[in-house]
């Protein structure tokens, strides 16, 4: 099952700073679920200035409850980087998986 997750970061001065702590240790998560499948795609969300504000991952689960699972081990969710998290069910077309 696929599913859209939106993480929001946080506003204060702080936020930027807790994302780039994060960072790596998203990324090496994303690249560990990429090879097992689970991560199609992700993009940044700007503002008007073009700075990031979260993000939008595109992920692939069994069931809801094992995307549950990853989001406690999550970098942005463990660092509290996103404070506010959307999880749509979505269906990705075959034409954009290869």
């Amino acid at each position: 099952m696929q599913f859209i997750v939106t993480g929001y970061d946080g506003t204060d001065e702080a936020a930027l700073e807790r994302r780039l702590a994060a960072r790596d240790e998203h990324i090496k998560l994303m690249d560990y679920m990429k090879k097992e499948k689970k991560f199609l795609y992700a993009a940044a969300i700007l503002d008007d200035n073009e700075k990031m504000i979260g993000s939008i991952l595109i992920v692939d689960f069994p069931t809801r409850e094992e995307l549950d699972e990853w989001l406690k081990i999550e970098p942005y969710v463990k660092g509290d980087v996103w404070k506010e998290i959307e999880v749509k069910s979505c269906k990705v077309p075959p034409l954009f998986l290869s």
